[in-house]
């Protein structure tokens, strides 16, 4: 296959603001990209100096011609390139993930209109407004405006020369009061029509309007004496203002905004709208983007804000993001990050919105796919513990004494994020005497790392020591005596306060308390704790009773300590006959024992302890 000549088509690229397209050897267009500046941006995807991921450096072995569409300005690329990538779907550029077909609200184009919803847009000049991702929210309106403007719903051809002739009856609705019997001309056209303007106001979220609108007619009824009329405005009135009360979430000096927020994974990004009206939330959605070439939280949300605007047709002239966009000559568009306030709350309000979608999203992906939950926690904690690499195998140390007697130490395994029980092991402390917890540690650390070496088995990618500074710099020891310290991420986590220490890290680090991360070195450590002290009161239990058995005439440690792992306990071998004994010690030692016992059982019961 032909090499590219990149140098060739940068030649033709003028320094204009527009649209590249890139296609592949099969003339296959594979990516669509905006830039503000067409040759700099086009250039960076072959400038070697220039750090680009894996993804893109495939993207880029693919390009085998390049076109461009010139425009007047970045905010015209930025609307071009989304309309572009939503016809073509190149390969390489973010997916939508929105298979969705949400259903509009339609004032239909005829005479007498009727209102109802749909999820089909036929170009008949109807107007439609949404659409709305939330249908129950889109039945509350559609149910307001039932209550509140009687309308017809049949699909009668109610044409003047049709009402004039009288080919028309009225229907069970107008009996009902559902309906004021425009079919008989009981209802004039001016008055339905200005209805159906007050309806375009409410779906735009102008309810104040015509509530204050409404109010001014019921005091000229009042003055009219037009009582039944004023109970009918009121009534509406009442209604109107009810449904803004509780649509009504920010002052309503703000009056017409566009409210985005971002939440990430590794492969996929979730965003958030909220189209704001005289305060009123009037629109909401959230949509899945899945990532092609690892794009940043900024590229990502700018794609979606150019898709809900035109999805939603909107015009705002501000637009409330999380952090600043890079957009010259935004066209008028004023890009707000509010630190506190009104605009604050509704950033907030759309954060919140994102984060319970993006959590129920991947529920559900793991609760299908199992390893996707453990991909994305590994891959979280190399991101908070500063890895380069993922955590699959974790080892975690413990040591347990008893006032310095019976030390042991634990060391716990977990791979792939999940305990690995058979792996497990203990050691009994060998070369440190007294309760020195630091060199015990330093035993354990040297004498685990060293078999893992001699035996070939693979080292782990991190290692977690329980203890603070003191026990971290013990095992630090013994991995530089081993020559892998640069090979494995070693941390210490201190008891109190949760903290994490890293070797040569004067201060210590904090994770939230929620965090995945921490909560499963937390786990390690208390899997680690249960595991040694487990095996601690097993070796104290058994040398406070050798030490009972050595008080017996002719019985050392050594004797002690086979006899209580032929018959398991003190019980037994009390129980035993002298020549079950024998199976043990010699004879004179068999009789000692059994003396022992007798005598211990006489004196019991002289002093009243048995019967």
């Amino acid at each position: 296959m032909d090499k590219f000549d990149y140098r060739e088509a940068l030649k033709n690229i003028p320094h204009k603001p527009g649209v590249y397209q890139y296609w592949d050897s099969t003339n296959e267009l594979i990516y669509i990209g905006k830039a503000k500046d067409l040759r700099n941006r086009v250039g960076s995807y072959f400038n070697k100096d220039q750090q680009i991921n894996a993804k893109t450096r495939v993207l880029v072995s693919k390009i085998r011609k390049i076109t461009f569409t010139i425009v007047d300005t970045e905010v015209d690329a930025w609307l071009l390139e989304n309309s572009m990538i939503k016809k073509h779907q190149p390969r390489y550029n973010v997916m939508l993930k929105d298979d969705k077909t949400y259903p509009w609200i339609i004032i239909k184009n005829e005479n007498y209109p009727r209102i109802y919803w749909t999820r089909r847009i036929i170009r008949d000049g109807s107007k439609y407004l949404g659409p709305y991702a939330s249908v129950s929210m889109m039945h509350t309106i559609l149910g307001l405006i039932k209550e509140t403007y009687p309308l017809r719903t049949c699909n009668l051809a109610l044409t003047r020369d049709n009402i004039e002739k009288g080919k028309f009856k009225v229907c069970l609705e107008y009996q009902l009061g559902n309906c004021k019997g425009p079919c008989q001309d009981y209802q004039s056209e001016d008055d339905y029509n200005n209805n159906i303007e007050e309806i375009k106001d409410v779906l735009n979220g102008k309810i104040g309007t015509v509530v204050r609108n409404l109010k001014g007619d019921l005091e000229k009824a009042v003055g009219e004496l037009n009582f039944e009329l004023a109970h009918r405005l009121k009534r509406k009135a009442e209604l109107l203002e009810n449904y803004q009360s509780k649509s009504t979430v920010v002052n309503s000096s703000i009056t017409d905004v566009d409210v985005f927020s971002i939440a990430s994974e590794e492969k996929y990004a979730f965003v958030n709208f909220l189209k704001v009206m005289n305060g009123t939330i009037t629109q909401t959605q959230t949509i899945e983007l899945k990532k092609r070439l690892d794009e940043s939280d900024e590229e990502l949300l700018t794609i979606a804000i150019s898709e809900f605007r035109s999805r939603y047709n909107s015009h705002s002239k501000e637009i409330i993001v999380p952090f600043d966009i890079d957009l010259d000559d935004a066209g008028g568009i004023k890009f707000t990050v509010p630190k506190l306030g009104e605009k604050k709350k509704l950033l907030d309000l759309s954060q919140k919105n994102v984060m319970f979608f993006k959590k129920e999203k991947i529920d559900q992906y793991e609760k299908l796919n199992p390893e996707v939950r453990t991909e994305r926690l590994l891959t979280q904690m190399m991101n908070d513990l500063r890895m380069n690499q993922l955590p699959r195998h974790i080892e975690c140390f413990d040591n347990s004494n008893f006032q310095g007697k019976y030390p042991v130490s634990a060391i716990v395994v977990f791979k792939d994020g999940k305990p690995s029980k058979k792996d497990y092991r203990h050691f009994n402390v060998k070369t440190v005497e007294g309760p020195n917890d630091f060199a015990t540690m330093e035993e354990a650390v040297f004498r685990r790392y060293r078999r893992t070496l001699d035996e070939d088995t693979g080292l782990p990618q991190l290692i977690i020591i329980d203890g603070g500074k003191g026990q971290l710099s013990a095992a630090m020891k013994s991995l530089k005596l081993l020559g892998i310290e640069k090979q494995v991420t070693i941390i210490g986590i201190a008891k109190r306060l949760e903290e994490l220490f890293y070797p040569g890290d004067q201060y210590p680090m904090y994770l939230d308390k929620r965090s995945e991360t921490l909560k499963v070195i937390q786990q390690l450590r208390d899997e680690a704790h249960r595991f040694g002290i487990t095996f601690h009161r097993k070796k104290r239990d058994k040398g406070t009773l050798a030490t009972e058995l050595e008080l017996i005439e002719g019985i050392g440690k050594t004797t002690a300590d086979k006899l209580l792992k032929h018959f398991k306990s003190v019980k037994k071998i009390r129980e035993a006959s002298e020549t079950d004994l024998q199976e043990v010690v010699n004879l004179k030692q068999a009789k000692a024992i059994a003396q022992y016992f007798k005598s211990e059982v006489s004196e019991q019961k002289a002093g009243g302890l048995l019967p």
